[in-house]
Formats: structure tokens, sequence, C-alpha cells
């Protein structure tokens, strides 16, 4: 991660204090909203995951827990990063998809959110989590692997 990709201090903060509001549901309901988004509003992603969701969404959220708690430690997040998009290119994950996950995510975290849902909130989460992409797309891309 480079000094561009660079999220403030309060963004981080911001998000892990809105995190826990999150962790605090059911990750099967958290998941089910998100994934229900995420293939209504992109039916062709459906395919790429089982058939039974529910230990998906454990997945998800065990994902988030652990790119949100490691948002404060960069190179210890960005190993991390690369390791899951390497992981999620063999089961199929395109650059293309991680723009409609995003989507996703956010409208998710602003629904859970409600009224709490702010202008700096929407633009930490944003910010972090073009972050996170653009770390998890360097990381598999073929320039990347090249370096």
């Amino acid at each position: 991660m480079n000094e561009e990709q660079a999220i403030s201090i309060e963004q981080v903060l911001l998000v892990k204090k809105t995190w826990r509001i999150f962790r605090a549901i059911d990750p099967a309901i958290v998941g089910d909203t998100f994934y229900s988004k995420l293939f209504s509003e992109n039916p062709s992603l459906r395919r790429l995951f089982p058939r039974n969701m529910h230990a998906q969404y454990y997945k998800l959220m065990e994902m988030l827990n652990t790119i949100i708690g490691k948002l404060d430690r960069a190179n210890e997040l960005e190993a991390e990063l690369s390791v899951m998009a390497t992981r999620q290119a063999e089961y199929g994950i395109q650059p293309a998809h991680y723009k409609w996950v995003g989507d996703a995510l956010l409208w998710t975290l602003k629904q859970g959110l409600g009224k709490d849902w702010t202008p700096n909130i929407s633009q930490a989460w944003t910010d972090v989590y073009v972050l996170v992409a653009e770390t998890m797309l360097a990381a598999v891309s073929p320039v990347a692997k090249t370096k």
C-alpha cells in the first residue's frame, strides 16, 4: 500500500467505531442483507457462491473483522489482503466484481446505520473500501506479479 492510498486516523477510527455496531448483529442478517443486494444487482455473481450461503455469511464477517482490525497496521493488512485476493481470484472473482461488492457493502452499511450514516462515515468507509480493493487488485494483477 502506498502513501497515495492512505486513509486518515480519523477515518480508521470512524470505520472501527461503526463496525462495532455490525459485529453485534447476527452475521446471518448482515450476510443475507449484503449478498441479497449483491445478487439482486449482479445475478451473474450468484454462480460463484455455494447454494447454501449460511457459512458464507460468517466468512464475510470474519473477513471484514480481519480487515478492519488491521486498518492501523498497514504491513499486516497488505499481507492479509494479498492472501485474500489470491484466494478470491482462484474462486473466479474478477476485477470488475470489486466495484459491485463495494456498492453492496456500502449499501448494507448504510441500511444498518440508518440515520447514523453521515457524510463523514460514508466517506471513511468509501475510502477504506477503495484502499482495500486497490490493494487486492494490485496483488493479483499481472504487473504486480512481475515486480
